[in-house]
């Protein structure tokens, strides 16, 4: 972890008080067996992606590197803490569901902007936070700097046919999610959320919004 973005978050936990806090599952809730989450890492994206990049697995104290790849792309199962921040409930509140298993394969350019973003969600997450102490914390590290701010077009797969994204979701169709700072649906013509055509999903209108790019379900791996 970057020393600022380590500060910050350091800070941002300390100043937040116990009661504040939302219920949480037992953090062991979260976790999987190295062999299971390595599977499931493994259907985020298309084998010539997946095999030449990192993976990252979930430990005790964050994300870690399990393989070094060689293509830039950065692979793993993110968890309900990387559920959009700055949406309505009830798919913020998905930080509290354990069930939530989303394998997701990011390009060099998702790498460098948005994984630091699931890192520092993971890190509050795993800490307890709420959906409202993990918004307030995101923006604070991003107005310092402490996240890198989009310079590109970044994207990730989420070909996963076992993923579960949460409750009356679950696989979804798999995707690719574009990451468009401050775009809203009406940008891309008002399509349906959860649709089969490309519509922003995540944190509408901010730096972090997210398209998705449905695709055709004959491409989910398994």
């Amino acid at each position: 972890m970057r020393p600022l973005l380590s500060l910050i978050v350091s800070l941002t936990i300390g100043a937040m008080p116990l009661a504040a806090q939302a219920p949480t599952p037992q953090l062991n809730a979260f976790m999987m067996s190295r062999d299971a989450e390595l599977a499931l890492v493994h259907t985020a994206a298309p084998a010539a992606i997946v095999d030449a990049a990192t993976i990252e697995l979930l430990t005790p104290d964050g994300y870690r590197a399990d393989r070094r790849g060689s293509n830039g792309f950065v692979c793993l199962v993110l968890r309900g803490w990387s559920a959009p921040t700055f949406t309505p409930a009830p798919f913020r509140e998905l930080i509290h569901d354990a069930t939530v298993r989303a394998p997701i394969c990011y390009n060099p350019q998702a790498a460098r902007t948005v994984l630091p973003l699931q890192h520092l969600r993971t890190t509050l997450g795993m800490a307890g936070k709420s959906a409202d102490q993990i918004a307030d914390a995101i923006q604070g590290a991003y107005v310092h700097g402490a996240i890198p701010k989009s310079d590109g077009v970044g994207f990730a797969y989420m070909f996963s046919g076992v993923q579960n994204l949460g409750p009356g979701i679950g696989a979804f169709h798999p995707h690719v999610m574009v990451f468009t700072p401050y775009h809203d649906n009406a940008m891309l013509g008002g399509n349906a959320f959860g649709g089969t055509l490309p519509f922003v999903s995540d944190d509408a209108g901010t730096p972090f919004a997210v398209t998705v790019i449905p695709v055709d379900h004959a491409l989910a791996i398994r």
